[in-house]
């Protein structure tokens, strides 16, 4: 019998591991900008909430709880814009990657339909399509695609790894493109409180949606924005005919996050001061290491918004990681995210201060 493992490519962050020694091996210590893991403190409100909740001893519920579902409706209107929101447009995960990687399965795709992503991507949109078992491919333009057999496409604006953000009135295109079609669309907008030189909006958004949640799910993360990597606190919002029977699958598969979780979530979701603070820490990094890169030869694009860099000196990644490690730099090569990238690093923000001046020194 097949492995489920075989279905997977080889786990790329593992083909950086003789990169990282090099790195490692600097007199002054690695500068470790590849994985992207927030390394700034967890807000002080947050960690109360979560320590306030610890005497949790029954079982939470996949739903969440009602202030949880509270919070996340009252966060959508206030910061995207969203209308008429409701505990049935919401539905808590544990971190959004386990949602990317199982919700092909969990829509109960499989062999013979198809599933699309970006042609620069994070990684894990075609594992979810491999562990379904469903066709997948890239796209450039999704209104390009042949929508027959489409059944899940997968949007990322701000991009992970480019940065690139989609307009206002191309969203709106592409939402009517796949309303059209009877293509289920699913906005993964975990960096959307991280623009710098363009304002993410949400297919969450009137605007963009016509005041309908038909046919579209926004996936939204604490990871980023308040530092909560280490909880595994994200959560999706949209179409209720998508998150009911969801939520109904996941009860039965015990995806639920923690108490203490649901607790701190709604303390974060509730207090805009500490992310305009991280985006103060980011915004400064960013800037940095952006004059850095620049004067050390290396061309940037897109990266108007996220926690990234996306940048080239026009020869092969690799041969740039390379360069990099030498100086005690470690970044990720642009073909992690799809052949298209592969003159390509990206150059993540997520370092404390004090490693992001080394790494601007060696520049």
């Amino acid at each position: 019998m097949s492995a489920v493992s075989d279905r997977l490519p080889t786990f790329p962050w593992d083909k950086l591991e003789p990169y990282k020694k090099t790195a490692a091996a600097h007199p002054d210590g690695i500068v470790d900008l590849s994985v992207g893991t927030p390394v700034d403190p967890v807000p002080e409100l947050v960690q109360k909430a979560l320590i306030d909740a610890a005497d949790s001893p029954g079982y939470p519920t996949v739903w969440g709880t009602p202030a949880l579902r509270d919070a996340i409706c009252g966060w959508l209107e206030r910061r995207l814009g969203a209308r008429e929101v409701t505990h049935r447009h919401v539905l808590p995960v544990v971190g959004s990657k386990e949602l990317v990687a199982w919700l092909p399965t969990q829509l109960g795709l499989g062999p013979g339909d198809r599933v699309a992503y970006p042609r620069l991507a994070y990684p894990t949109y075609e594992v979810g399509a491999r562990l379904a078992r469903v066709a997948y491919e890239t796209y450039d333009d999704p209104r390009d695609l042949d929508p027959a057999g489409l059944k899940l496409l997968w949007l990322n604006s701000p991009s992970n790894p480019t940065g690139q953000v989609l307009g206002k009135d191309e969203l709106t295109e592409i939402v009517a493109w796949a309303r059209a079609h009877g293509v289920l669309v699913v906005s993964d907008e975990c960096y959307l409180e991280l623009g710098w030189e363009a304002d993410p909006v949400s297919v969450l958004h009137p605007d963009v949606n016509g005041g309908s949640y038909d046919g579209i799910v926004a996936v939204h993360s604490l990871s980023k924005r308040s530092n909560l990597a280490g909880y595994r606190a994200a959560f999706i919002a949209g179409d209720p005919a998508v998150l009911g029977p969801l939520l109904e699958i996941r009860k039965h598969g015990g995806m639920m996050t923690s108490a203490p979780t649901q607790a701190a979530v709604v303390a974060a979701l509730g207090d805009d001061a500490h992310v305009h603070e991280q985006r103060a820490r980011y915004a400064a990094r960013r800037e940095a290491l952006r004059s850095a890169l620049l004067s050390h030869g290396f061309r940037i694009e897109h990266s108007e918004a996220s926690l990234y860099l996306w940048a080239t000196r026009d020869e092969p990644c690799w041969t740039t990681v390379a360069h990099l490690a030498d100086l005690g730099v470690l970044v990720a090569p642009g073909d992690f995210y799809g052949p298209a990238g592969d003159t390509f690093v990206r150059v993540a923000l997520t370092a404390t201060d004090e490693r992001i001046a080394a790494a601007v020194a060696r520049l």
